[in-house]
């Protein structure tokens, strides 16, 4: 049993993704995957919810990582059009 059951699902998942991480070519690629993959975290109600109504692969860690992803573009888009105002 774990001490955050909640997160039992996304953690196997994310160990599946071992191997793939484990043959990327820099240590850089390595450390930014790692990094999407704990990102994840702030997902795992989300994605545990759909564990719960479907058979859980990875298309909910991947719709995870679109939407951490997501996040940063829009954050960068509007630094740039602030950037651009104040000019």
């Amino acid at each position: 049993m774990s001490l955050f059951p909640e997160e039992d699902v996304l953690t196997r998942e994310i160990e599946t993704w071992s191997g793939f991480k484990d043959k990327l070519p820099s240590d850089e690629d390595k450390a930014i995957l790692t990094e999407l993959l704990n990102d994840c975290y702030q997902y795992s109600l989300a994605i545990n919810s759909q564990a719960e109504t479907h058979s859980f692969s990875s298309e909910s860690l991947i719709m995870a990582l679109l939407l951490t992803q997501h996040k940063l573009i829009d954050h960068l888009k509007s630094m740039i059009k602030s950037k651009q105002t104040d000019e």
